[in-house]
C-alpha cells in the first residue's frame, strides 16, 4: 500500500509511467532528481502520510525503496 502511493506519487511529480519504478530506482542516478525535485517529492510524501521527514533523514533517502522504509518506519512510531 505504503509502496504503491509513494509510485503514484513519483510517477506524477516526474512525469513517468508508474510501471518504471522500482524500489531500486534511484532518485538522482535513475531520475535525475535535483535537490528541489527531492524537496517537493518530500513534501508530497509528507502531505500524503502525514509525517515529517527530518532533513538528516532525506539525505539517508537515495533509492524509492529507502523511502518506503523510512516512511513504513515512521509511520509504526
Amino acid at each position: 500500500m505504503i509502496y504503491k502511493k509513494i509510485k503514484e506519487i513519483i510517477a506524477t511529480q516526474f512525469n513517468i509511467d508508474e510501471e518504471e519504478i522500482t524500489k531500486d530506482t534511484s532518485f538522482k542516478d535513475t531520475l535525475n532528481a535535483d535537490s528541489l525535485d527531492l524537496v517537493e517529492l518530500v513534501m508530497a510524501l509528507e502531505d500524503e502520510f502525514g509525517l515529517e521527514v527530518e532533513d538528516e533523514d532525506m539525505e539517508n533517502i537515495k533509492t524509492v525503496g529507502d523511502a518506503v522504509e523510512h516512511i513504513t518506519n515512521a509511520l509504526e512510531e
